[in-house]
């Protein structure tokens, strides 16, 4: 459940664009930090999941990237 409702993103469709929302995402936890927010724990752990499901996304995205750029310079893998 989001207690401030769902944060406006743009799609990810490359790990470029995935690093950069992590990236993002974890500056705002350190804004939220310094702005003394740090002590909400609802808002804290709402952005610790959003954090998690950033870096996941990443992962997948580059993984899937560096697989396909080997299918297409060395061929598929059988086996």
């Amino acid at each position: 459940m989001r207690m401030f409702g769902p944060r406006a993103e743009e799609p990810l469709r490359t790990a470029v664009d995935a690093r950069s929302r992590l990236r993002r995402l974890q500056a705002e936890r350190l804004d939220a930090a310094e702005a003394g927010l740090g002590a909400n724990a609802v808002y804290m752990a709402d952005l610790r999941a959003d954090i998690a499901a950033a870096r996941a996304a990443y992962i997948g995205l580059a993984m899937t990237e560096v697989a396909t750029l080997r299918a297409e310079l060395g061929g598929t893998q059988v086996g």
